[in-house]
């Protein structure tokens, strides 16, 4: 079943990524983002390839891989490829597809201009990823 506007823009939203963002930019990535299905076993990402899009799990589930060791597994809701999109160096980690998953992209050239339209946006995502560092290195720490 297709996402309607209001869905992808719901769905961004609860991103940690995207925590802050005003209903109106979220709107504004959700006009950018396509839905992509990919079956099980497709590489979604892979690993030291420059990352053209940033993506959100809307159904299914992926792995995420480094140098063959699973770091994680990603499900609804949840997002992968904000580094390489941000910075334009190649991906830290393959994302693998578990199964039939379906996932809401926003290409790197879209997200950047949702970005430079909206300083705010901007802002809430340096926050975002923020929290998410302050988060992995207080957990190395205890």
């Amino acid at each position: 079943m297709t996402l309607t506007m209001q869905g992808k823009a719901e769905l961004i939203g609860a991103c940690r990524l995207f925590t802050g963002v005003g209903r109106a930019d979220l709107g504004g990535l959700a006009e950018r983002a396509v839905e992509v299905e990919f079956p099980p076993d497709r590489v979604i990402a892979r690993q030291g390839e420059i990352g053209t899009g940033f993506f959100v799990v809307i159904d299914g589930s992926v792995r995420v891989v480094r140098d063959g060791e699973e770091l994680a597994v990603l499900g609804p809701g949840e997002f992968f490829g904000e580094l390489s999109v941000l910075d334009g160096k190649p991906r830290v980690a393959q994302v693998v597809s578990i199964v039939q998953t379906r996932c809401l992209a926003l290409a790197t050239w879209d997200f950047e201009e949702a970005v430079l339209a909206n300083p705010a946006l901007g802002l809430a995502i340096l926050r975002g990823l923020a929290e998410r560092l302050r988060t992995k290195t207080e957990q190395q720490h205890h």
